[in-house]
This record gives structure tokens, C-alpha cells and sequence, in this order.
């Protein structure tokens, strides 16, 4: 040690800039556990919101009923109840009425609202599984309207909290899983709305658009990185893709509706428009993490493959791509999960309609769960508070799978050097 650092040691001068950087790292370290448990405090305080607001909307109530329908103005055929044409005749027969005489004379005039479309829906579902039940008196439980069923969870008006009350003394109400939510479509009842025709309507969107963006996003990246000569067209090339991963989504959205809908008039509120829409968004992100990828693998592997004889294609095809392959999932992945979770651009190509049945295909009319949520979230009906908040939760598990199949893929091809 020199005689002006033991000279600076001695006076104190080094034990103090020594103690202001330990103290600087506490504090850099306090700031991040502080920043880091921020972030995981809002995450958990955002989950238990959505959990508790929406774990209602997975159950519903049901209530007892005493039914007469040989008394009822219900009249079908029990022998048109095991044909293929079951569904329709059930549609077309008064089962709300039958349903609303029936809560009439077991609970009062009070009771004419108790039960709703889901009501009638599962009385109907009852008879085609045992058509002996339009000969005889039964004892059914029924699920009861979006309003009864608010107000037995305990956030109803009056007279339906008194309804619950009545009903509920006679031994009348219970809650039960709601399968419905889960296999049903849009409906007009909050008791009766599901979230698989917006579901599927996702699903067959993501395949149009992963089918479109993925192998047009990795061909253009393997192309600008391995094949285009470097020149002003190619720069431009570059910049333009580099500014389209920026452009807010809504403008691709105008862009869909200008090009799919007025120019190629292409059907509207259709899952093949809103995955044409969604991987002209989706795609240069995907280019960009290509390109990144591609860059990332060593030029020792295409010196050595050109070495023992291979073609430029083979190079690319053979040994590069296999090895970017991993990174290239991976702004897959990021491109998708902002697809999955899109509204802006699919609601000016006009999905949001009302879809009361799934989608059969790419081409029939269809939603998807961020619009849905969307629409459910304007409804004035408190019913729908949490459907809303349920479909969320339903789109978050959503994502979740499909990223944890896309990470999958991405570490069952990945390969190291």
C-alpha cells in the first residue's frame, strides 16, 4: 500500500467511500425487494379480485319445483323426444310458460319472474333424457333468473330478496356447479349465458392466425438474414417491419376492415377475418424475434455445413433454423399472447355481434372472449358482474394453456451447441 492510500486509510477517508458503496448496494437492493414485491402485492391483489368476484359466476341457484305438465298447456309428443328432431320440438313448446305457471302455484304471483331462459333450457334437456315426465307430476330443481340468483348470493333488490327468503324457508333453494356457464353461448338472460361459443371463436381466430403469421413471419425472417442482399430496398424492408411492430392495434383493425371486408368482401364477424386481422399484427413481431434468433446462432455452424458440402438451402433449413427455432417460439409466444388478448382491432371488424350458438367454422359468424367480456361489462344488469369477471378468469387459464403448450414446443426443439 502506497503512503498516500495508508495516509487516506489512516485518516478515515477510505472507511468512509467504502461505507457509502456497502450502503449503496443496501439500498439498491432495498429499492429492488421493495419494486419486486409491489409488483407480486398488485398481481395477488388483482387475482383475488377477479377470483372473488368471479368464482359466482361458476355456480348458480337452483330452486324446487312441483310440476304438472299433463295439466300444463304443454303439449308434445313423447315419441318426438327420441328423435333426431328432439331439440326443435322442445324449442317450439311453452316451457317458460309451464315453468312460470308452475312457480305461480308453488310460491305465490310473486314468483312470475323466479325462473328465466336457463329454466326452460334445462326443463327441456330433462325431458328429452326421460320423456315420462309430460305423464306425470314431478318434483324438478330448476335454475332460477340472473336477478333471483344475485339476490340469493346477497346483492339483490328487496322484493327478490324477500322471494329468496320465502322459498328458501320451504327448503326450496341450493347452489350447484353452473355447467352451463361453460358449454352455453351469448343469451340475453345472464342466467343463461356461457362462454364456450366465444371460446371456440377464440380457438379457431388463434389457428387462423398462427397458420398465417408464423410460417410467413419465420420465411421473412430467414430471408432478410440469410438470403436478401444488403441494399436500400432491404433497409426499408427492415425499417418498415420494425415501425408495423409499433402501430397500435386498432389501426389494424381499420386495415381489416378496409382490405377483408369492403375490398375482398369476406364474411363479417368471422374467425377467418379476425385471424387475417390479428397476424398482420401479430407477424412482425414474430419477423423481429426471427431475426434476432437467427442472428444468435454461431457462423461456425454455416461454415462448417458449407464445409462438408452442404447447399446454402440445406445451411438454413438443416442446421440454422433447427437451432433458432427455440428463439423463434418465443416471439411466438409474446405475439400470440397479445392476439389472445385483443380487442380493439376485432371490434372494427365487427365482432361483436350477438352470437347466440358457436362458430361451426372460420367462416360462421362468431366472438371472442375479450369482446365478449367487453359486451358483458356494459350491461346494466348487475347479473353480469360476475359473468364478466368469471369469462376472465376463463381467458386467463385460456392463455395460460396455450402458452404453457407454445413454451413446451419451444423446449422440446430447443437444442444447444
Amino acid at each position: 500500500m502506497s503512503k498516500s492510500h495508508a495516509s487516506r486509510w489512516a485518516d478515515g477517508t477510505m472507511q468512509k467511500r467504502v461505507a457509502k458503496r456497502y450502503a449503496a448496494e443496501r439500498r439498491f437492493r432495498a429499492l429492488g425487494f421493495i419494486a419486486v414485491a409491489m409488483s407480486v402485492g398488485f398481481l395477488a391483489f388483482l387475482l383475488f379480485t377477479m377470483a372473488s368476484k368471479g368464482i359466482g359466476g361458476f355456480t348458480h341457484t337452483e330452486a324446487k319445483l312441483q310440476l304438472d305438465l299433463p295439466r300444463s298447456d304443454v303439449l308434445i309428443d313423447p315419441a318426438a323426444l327420441k328423435g333426431p328432431d328432439a331439440q326443435a320440438t322442445v324449442a317450439q313448446a311453452d316451457l317458460e310458460g309451464a315453468v312460470t305457471q308452475a312457480a305461480i302455484a308453488n310460491y305465490g304471483p310473486d314468483a312470475a319472474e323466479m325462473f328465466g331462459e336457463s329454466g326452460a333450457r334445462t326443463l327441456g334437456r330433462m325431458l328429452i333424457a326421460d320423456p315420462t315426465l309430460l305423464s306425470h307430476a314431478a318434483t324438478v330443481w330448476l335454475p332460477v333468473s340472473g336477478k333471483v340468483d344475485v339476490a340469493a348470493k346477497g346483492d339483490g333488490g328487496d322484493e327478490q330478496e324477500k322471494l329468496v327468503a320465502a322459498v328458501d324457508a320451504k327448503g326450496g333453494l341450493k347452489r350447484s356447479f353452473n355447467f352451463d356457464f361453460l358449454t352455453a353461448s351469448d343469451a340475453t338472460d345472464p342466467s343463461s349465458v356461457g362462454v364456450w361459443g366465444a371460446l371456440k371463436g377464440s380457438f379457431l381466430t388463434i389457428i387462423v392466425t398462427m397458420g398465417l403469421a408464423f410460417p410467413i413471419g419465420v420465411l421473412t425472417a430467414l430471408y432478410l438474414e440469410e438470403f436478401a442482399p444488403r441494399n436500400r430496398w432491404t433497409d426499408l424492408i427492415e425499417v418498415s417491419i420494425n415501425n408495423l411492430a409499433a402501430v397500435p392495434s386498432i389501426i389494424f383493425g381499420l386495415l381489416g376492415l378496409a382490405v377483408f371486408l369492403n375490398l375482398m368482401n369476406l364474411p363479417r364477424s368471422a374467425p377467418l377475418v379476425g385471424g387475417l386481422t390479428l397476424a398482420l399484427m401479430t407477424m412482425p413481431v414474430i419477423v423481429i424475434a426471427g431475426r434476432n434468433a437467427i442472428t444468435s446462432v454461431p457462423p461456425s455452424i454455416r461454415d462448417a455445413a458449407l464445409g462438408v458440402g452442404a447447399s446454402k438451402m440445406q445451411v438454413v433449413f438443416h442446421h440454422v433454423l433447427p437451432l433458432a427455432l427455440p428463439g423463434v417460439l418465443t416471439g411466438t409466444i409474446i405475439g400470440m399472447a397479445r392476439a389472445l388478448g385483443e380487442t380493439a382491432p376485432l371490434l372494427m371488424i365487427g365482432m361483436r355481434a350477438f352470437i347466440a350458438s358457436p362458430p361451426g367454422g372460420i367462416t360462421d359468424p362468431a366472438t371472442v372472449l375479450p369482446v365478449q367480456i367487453f359486451l358483458w361489462s356494459d350491461e346494466v344488469d348487475r347479473s353480469f358482474v360476475e359473468k364478466t369477471s368469471a369469462a376472465i378468469i376463463v381467458l386467463l387459464v385460456f392463455m395460460l394453456c396455450m402458452n404453457g403448450l407454445a413454451i413446451y414446443l419451444r423446449n422440446r426443439f430447443e437444442r444447444r451447441w
